[in-house]
């Protein structure tokens, strides 16, 4: 799987918000990194996406006075490959070391247990 270059953490925020409300602009991600994260000046928000489109990882449609962005490459693809990343260098690639780990940590709900074990399940099933 290839994604363009690996996302900072700033411009994951942005690709977070564009992931859930579709393409938008500068201004409207901007309001949402602000109200959701952190202060952000609109025109630190404008130059990222910028450099983001330069670098092939948001598309820009011009056609109209405001310009809209929308991610160009794909949630799932992006957090697989960032998971995989993460385990590989923080769990010797171990991906049921990290589920022991996040699992004893005590904050998790029966509700998620309940999820994962049907998860298993279905894994088996296979």
């Amino acid at each position: 799987m290839s994604i363009p270059s690996e996302p900072t953490k700033s411009e994951l925020e942005i690709l977070q918000v564009l992931w859930q409300f579709g393409p938008s602009t500068v201004r409207f991600v901007n309001d949402q990194l602000n109200e959701q994260k952190r202060a952000v000046q609109y025109t630190s928000t404008l130059k990222l996406m910028q450099i983001m489109a330069e670098k092939g990882m948001l598309l820009t449609d011009k056609s109209s006075m405001k310009h809209v962005y929308s991610p160009a490459i794909e949630e799932k693809k992006t957090k697989g490959f960032l998971l995989e990343k993460f385990v590989d260098a923080m769990y010797n690639g171990s991906s049921s070391s990290l589920m022991m780990q996040l699992l004893g940590n005590k904050k998790t709900s029966q509700q998620e247990i309940d999820e994962i074990r049907k998860m298993l399940d279905q894994l088996e099933k296979k």
